[in-house]
């Protein structure tokens, strides 16, 4: 197997760097894909048995029956609170248990109560008990409609695209058990087709002891032209019909430098699509976590805006439809539909379902420096100085792989990070208020030295294979075993290993990467586990989207239990499912340092925000091939306005570090990070906001603009919030941009020039290499740190600057929300939050948590009010004595105490220049007493 896993890294390594799509199925390779998707509409086979209805206050359950198989299932429906309905389809009586999916719901969702309004031989007519709305249960063909008023808001097996394949004896086995017995399975069966009980795909087959048994159901979505989300594709926003081409795929898989917009599947996969139209926003949660297609058809698909025009001018009455069909390979029908009416309420019910944002450190926040890979801790700490040389802030420096003791995860390098001094390095980087991350996969080396390794085997919390033996596939450290992690004992001993006296060498700045967790094999199908492996009682094939979400589970855990509970862990994830948001972050995977891939970065994360990962960004300068330099400083004017903020590069490219490029695109690159930096107190308040409702960071514009057609399938701009909107220069030798400004009658403020634009147009702004177009809605109040320091730990205890911008339509609102950045004592009320309203020239502010208590060193510095004149006077008061400077002199002088062997110059001139920078600024400032100075319109 050795050569194999050679001339893979050689083919990984060479220049010529794209997905051999030859590599993963298309539908027609995929036997269940190809089976149901042969299914015609109209043709239903299903009915419901009316006799056999039986309705409770919280749940109604219904028989269908099978006309061509006579197999009954057993339907389950539910009204939830917050104006959601859930399905739920099994076999009636199952030759053994179907999988359901655990862990991914937060809580059995509470009902409410639901009534019978009517019944005939036709079917029966439920009340839901909220503004008329109503389910009609129709018997033959079976079919739900979902209904407010008179009008149909989905329609459920409208097409009558149902299909269940039950569970079922092998023919062959059976004829050896009972002859009598084939005989009659055989006459009531219908046809054995390739790929029912195995299939190949290139040199590899899969055994499917249990048969086919896929399941498939259709939804209608009348007056609905826009459907979002189901990532990971690397694809517009608005999905695509897939008439006569593949349906979107979503199978968890390690996709070499993927193609772009294809519907081809990715590292992560979250079953969940957003319908929209002027009037509502619905959406669709389908609970299945095996490989699962997903056909979209409209009625418009094709058509023109001539073509619509005409229609208009005919009268044409025909209604705009998506129709939505959804395969999953196994498992069962549980889906939940979200009625909205609002966006709003949709992220907040899904949320309600699957969880919120995790709320990560403030420093997570902030600018990442990674690289496969930084040589040894001498590269590191040159990189540091690097930063610290060119004024350059960050947070967080990376270690890929070979930071490792031969791939082996939870070691480090004898030679190139010794563990003895790795204590040493991190407090170091503590000490400059710097953090480190370090990559821990979930493959592992089969080697018996090694402690990990042992401890799983000896266990038995290694996946098995289809014949009961430890399942091994190679990945980076050569043959590798999997963890189980759908084990929750092994994921508590996963848990237990980041445990400081047993994660050698980690400190509680050291956080956590997992990587390759989809999972990747190298030699497996399609580079990932065989579906016939075992965990458990359950097949892989059941499963396969959970891998990822429990090993960043797990880690997210560990993280938390290694510092008591205390500490907020930080986790980013390759491979992701439902929920996956509440353990941390994702990034788009390994893509390309070309101007497409800069450009599919923002419906990438637009669409993880829709679906509850707002903790998202893509590799800045791309992770393969070696960026320009205006794609590189374009990619950092982009990535420092997305949500996760890294560079990161392949180790066969060349150095990247922001000062490699000259000194004008160091200088460029020095203000899009500071930019950032300065934005932090909005970026941790809107993460705060996304932990408490599940409503995006970064949001298409139709979020906050619903009725705005003209932003429905816009992605080429996003809004930060509701207040900031940003149109990233993605273009090369872009000498202008076109600019959507929404909202009739609003107003629009550029952050850089204070130039006022109405809303409802749209702008062309010239560029040039130092432009990055980001406009603040009249109406809003926006806090910043504006004196950018090496790390977002050096700004904590900054002044704040708000920035405030009136409207002729509303009063200029905002918030401020403070806390220590790093522990969960928020959760024990620790924390500041303020509503501020600036309204008939008095800027006030109300406590939006009077039971919470915090106390901070910042203070409000200044206020720039937008789109106002200057006012006569201001007058500005405060109290006390500041000896933080004093404080801060000491306990510099104590840490070198400390380390009288570490090389301090450097670091000396950086005080020396940030003291330099305050004095610019007015020392007395920072020290609380305050100077009058103008304030700019």
């Amino acid at each position: 197997m050795a050569p194999v896993l050679l001339l893979w890294l050689a083919v990984c390594l060479s220049g010529t760097w794209a997905v051999d799509r030859g590599n993963f199925k298309t539908c027609d390779q995929s036997a269940f894909c190809k089976r149901q998707r042969a299914l015609k509409p109209g043709q239903s086979p299903y009915r419901a048995l009316l006799e056999t209805l039986e309705l409770t206050n919280t749940r109604l359950t219904l028989q269908l029956i099978n006309d061509n198989n006579k197999v009954r299932l057993l339907l389950e429906l539910y009204r939830l609170q917050g104006n959601m309905t859930r399905v739920k389809i099994n076999e009636l009586k199952p030759l053994k248990p179907r999988y359901e999916v655990p862990d991914v719901l937060i809580q059995e969702p509470p009902t409410e109560p639901m009534s019978l309004l009517s019944q005939d031989e036709n079917g029966v007519v439920l009340s839901l008990g909220a503004e008329s709305q109503r389910v009609i249960v129709s018997a033959r063909p079976f079919r739900l409609d979902i209904m407010e008023g008179r009008e149909v808001l989905m329609s459920v097996n409208s097409r009558g695209l149902l299909a269940f394949e039950h569970l079922r004896m092998r023919k062959d086995t059976l004829f050896h058990c009972s002859p009598v017995l084939y005989q009659a399975v055989n006459e009531e069966e219908e046809k054995v087709e390739d790929g029912m009980w195995e299939e190949t795909f290139k040199s590899h087959s899969d055994s499917k002891p249990n048969g086919p048994s896929a399941v498939s159901l259709d939804f209608s979505l009348p007056g609905v032209e826009h459907v979002y989300g189901i990532p990971e594709h690397a694809d517009t926003l608005k999905l695509k019909t897939t008439d006569g081409g593949d349906p979107y795929r979503l199978y968890n898989l390690d996709v070499f430098q993927y193609e772009l917009y294809n519907p081809m599947a990715l590292y992560g996969a979250v079953p969940v699509m957003l319908a929209h139209n002027a009037q509502r926003t619905t959406g669709i949660f389908w609970l299945n976590a095996a490989e699962t297609w997903v056909d979209i058809s409209s009625n418009t698909a094709g058509k023109t805006v001539f073509g619509k025009m005409l229609d208009y001018v005919q009268g044409s009455s025909e209604t705009p439809q998506t129709d939505v069909r959804w395969i999953s390979e196994s498992g069962i029908i549980d889906v939940f539909v979200m009625l909205g009416p609002k966006p709003q309420d949709v992220f907040s019910q899904y949320a309600s379902l699957t969880g919120t944002q995790a709320f990560p450190p403030l420093s997570a926040l902030a600018y990442h420096q990674c690289r496969w890979n930084y040589n040894d801790q001498e590269d590191v700490q040159a990189v540091d100085a690097g930063f610290d040389q060119h004024d350059i802030p960050y947070d967080f420096i990376w270690l890929d792989i070979e930071h490792t003791d031969g791939k082996r995860y939870f070691t480090w390098d004898p030679h190139n990070y010794p563990t003895p001094l790795i204590y040493i390095f991190l407090t170091f980087f503590s000490f400059i208020h710097q953090q480190m991350v370090a990559i821990v996969d979930p493959h592992i080396k089969v080697d018996s030295n090694y402690k990990i390794h042992n401890e799983i085997r000896s266990r038995g919390y290694y996946i098995k294979n289809k014949d009961g033996g430890d399942y091994e596939g190679w990945c980076w450290p050569g043959n590798a075993g999997y963890p189980d992690f759908t084990n929750p004992e092994m994921r508590a001993w996963w848990a237990s290993m980041f445990a400081y006296d047993q994660y050698e060498g980690s400190m509680e700045n050291l956080y956590t990467w997992n990587d390759m967790n989809e999972p990747s094999v190298f030699n497996g199908p399609e580079v990932t586990m065989h579906k016939d492996a075992v965990h458990g009682a359950w097949e892989h094939r059941d499963l396969h989207n959970l891998y990822g979400f429990y090993v960043q589970m797990a880690t997210a855990e560990g993280l938390v239990q290694r510092s008591g509970g205390v500490e907020r862990p930080f986790v980013l994830t390759r491979a992701f499912f439902a929920g996956s948001q509440r353990y941390g972050a994702v990034w788009t995977g390994d893509n390309a340092a070309e101007w497409d891939h800069l450009k599919i970065s923002i419906p990438m994360c637009l669409s993880l925000g829709l679906v509850g990962v707002s903790f998202c960004g893509a590799d800045v300068g791309g992770f393969f091939k070696t960026p320009s330099s205006e794609l590189l400083v374009r990619w950092y004017q982009t990535g420092a306005y997305q949500p996760f903020f890294r560079a990161h590069a392949h180790l066969d490219t060349p150095r990247r570090e922001p000062w490699l490029f000259g000194p004008e695109n160091t200088a460029l690159i020095r203000e899009a990070v500071r930019q950032r930096y300065a934005l932090l107190p909005y970026w941790y308040q809107l993460f705060y906001h996304a932990y408490r409702t599940g409503h995006p960071v970064m949001r298409p514009l139709w979020v906050e603009y619903p009725q705005d057609t003209a932003t429905f399938a816009m992605d080429d701009q996003f809004l930060i919030g509701e207040d900031l909107l940003v149109h990233p220069v993605t273009e090369e030798g872009a000498r202008g941009i076109t600019a959507y400004l929404p909202g009739k009658g609003e107003v629009w403020f550029d952050v850089h020039t204070f130039q006022k634009h109405n809303g409802a147009q749209n702008l062309y702004v010239p560029v040039t290499m130092s432009s990055i177009p980001v406009y603040q809605r009249g109406g809003s109040i926006i806090p910043r740190k504006i004196r950018v320091r090496r790390s977002s730990t050096c700004m904590e205890h900054d002044p704040y600057t708000l920035y405030v911008a009136l409207s002729p339509q509303r009063t200029a609102e905002g918030e401020l929300y403070i806390d220590d950045g790093h522990t969960f004592n928020f959760n024990k009320k620790e924390f500041i939050h303020r509503r501020l309203s600036f309204a008939n020239n008095v800027l006030s502010s109300i406590n939006l948590a009077p039971d919470a208590q915090f106390s901070t060193q910042s203070w409000i510095e200044r206020i720039l009010i937008l789109g106002a004149s200057k006012p006569s006077k201001v007058t500005l008061k405060t109290a006390g004595e500041c000896l933080k400077c004093f404080f801060m002199f000491l306990y510099g002088k104590i840490i070198m105490l400390m380390f009288p062997n570490l090389d301090w110059s450097r670091h000396k001139r950086l005080y020396k220049r940030q003291t330099q920078a305050r004095r610019q600024e007015n020392w007395l400032s920072h020290c609380g007493t305050w100077r009058r100075e103008r304030l700019r319109t």
